[in-house]
Order: C-alpha cells, then structure tokens, then sequence
C-alpha cells in the first residue's frame, strides 16, 4: 500500500471509530497530527509510524443550555493509535495559544470535514498563516516549552515506552522532536510561513537517527541539551516586550466558532420541532 494511501485508510478508520464509539457528536472535521505532516513518518520492520488524530466537535443546544463542561478527550483505537476529540471552543483557544501540535491541522493535506461545516472549514484555511501567527511571543514560548518537556522526558521510563529506556536508555522520538523544536524556531524567528516552518528539516538525517535510537546514551543526552540551549536562546532574543494579537485571526476564529456553533443549534431546535 502506497504512504498516502496507507494514510488516507488510517484516517477513514479514524472518522469510523468516532461515528459508532460517538454516535451523539457533532464532528466538524478529523485531521491528521503527527510526523506525516513534516514528513518525518517511517515504515519499515524496525519502526512504523502511527496514525494519529485530532477531531474537533460542535457543541449541541443541550450543552450550550445547560452550560455543560466542553469535552476535551482522547480515544485509543485497538492498534493503540490515538484520535484526540475536543470542543471547537476549547480548539480555538489551543489555536490562539500557537501550540503547534493544533495548529499543524491547518497545514495537513488529510482531513475529513463534515459537509455542513466545509465552507467554514476553507475559510479557516484560507486564514491559517495568520492564525498561525496569532500571537508571535506566545508561538515562541510553545516551541521552546515543548523542547524543554521532551528534554525532560527523554529518559523517563514512562510506561509505554519502558523497553526502549530499558534497552537505549533514552526514547528517541524525544531527542527527533527537540531537534524538530530548534529547526522550526529557527525557521520561525527568520519569518519563514507556518508552512516552511513544518517542513524546515536540515537536520532531518539526525532526527530519524534519533527516532531510531541510533545515537548512544551520551551523545543522547548531549544532543537534547544543546538543541535545547539553542531553542530558547532564539526564543528569548526574539520575544517582543509585549504580545502583540493578530487581530484578522481573532476576527475569524470568533466568526467561525459563532457560525458553527449557531448552525448546530439551529439543527437540533428544527429537529425537536419536527419531533
């Protein structure tokens, strides 16, 4: 089966598990997250990338009414593969808060969108450069506190990843996303688009030798501290005294989350009308 393909068929298992595990959401769309968006994805015997997801959902009448609390979770498919599900008002929050791992879903060439969000769906995309730089300092600061977390947890024996700290000492995929954290602020912080930014990788050769824990413990260990160190010096010379909010984003993210929202309603008071 071909990589795209291959995706694509991940994903359609994706959208499936969601209708029958979560038959009473409103889906707006599924969108792949992970290494296929900055093509650092592998397939052979040693190491299989997953299929992972990210679904934002619309909020029914019921739940706006009766001020339930908006669901934010993650489901685990058979295979271990994870699809994250949350609210589209505390996805747009996790826009404006730049973490790149929601922000990627604007860039993905694999989504599934319902038909009666679609024209939303593309306004968003339309404006996905200026969401992305909704907020420059905040952007920076998610970037260099990513690389210090997976610093943190590149020798952590957590459980899923018990044999490789057992065996390398390390976990690999920590050290490739530290080195992903320092190719993209780099590119970032030279004004590169979001999108140069994903598929900056001049140092692709060492992240998919760490991600396959070719290095040894020390090198390791020396490699996540200096790309680390460099992260968050370029994070600090370039933070602005204040943060400074894109207002177009703000305007749209406000419009989209509103329309959406007012369709679903609009849905569900016809409905019990009709019943």
């Amino acid at each position: 089966m071909e990589r795209e393909e291959y995706i694509r068929a991940g994903l359609n298992r994706h959208l499936e598990e969601f209708q029958n595990t979560y038959p009473n959401l409103e889906l707006m769309c599924i969108c792949l997250q992970g290494s296929q968006n900055y093509d650092l994805d592998i397939y052979s015997d040693e190491y299989k990338s997953d299929i992972d997801t990210k679904a934002i959902i619309i909020p029914s009448l019921e739940d706006v009414v009766m001020n339930k609390k908006p669901i934010s979770t993650t489901h685990v498919l058979p295979n271990s593969e994870h699809l994250d599900i949350k609210d589209i008002r505390l996805y747009f929050e996790s826009f404006k808060k730049q973490n790149i791992n929601f922000v990627e879903i604007l860039f993905t060439k694999f989504y599934l969108v319902n038909p009666k969000y679609k024209d939303l769906w593309e306004i968003l995309l339309h404006f996905r450069e200026d969401i992305a730089h909704y907020n420059k300092n905040a952007a920076l600061r998610c970037m260099a506190g990513m690389s210090m977390e997976k610093k943190k947890a590149l020798c952590h024996p957590y459980p899923s990843i018990i044999d490789k700290i057992e065996k390398y000492g390390y976990d690999g995929k920590q050290l490739h996303h530290i080195i992903r954290m320092f190719n993209f602020i780099t590119c970032y912080a030279l004004n590169g688009t979001y999108e140069e930014c994903l598929h900056f990788l001049p140092q692709k050769e060492e992240m998919m030798k760490a991600k396959l824990n070719q290095y040894t413990l020390e090198e390791a260990k020396d490699m996540a501290e200096r790309f680390d160190f460099f992260t968050n010096y370029i994070k600090n010379i370039n933070q602005t005294e204040k943060d400074e909010i894109n207002k177009t984003a703000e305007k749209v993210l406000y419009d989209i989350q509103y329309e959406a929202i007012k369709r679903k309603i609009k849905s569900d008071i016809i409905e019990e009308e009709v019943d």
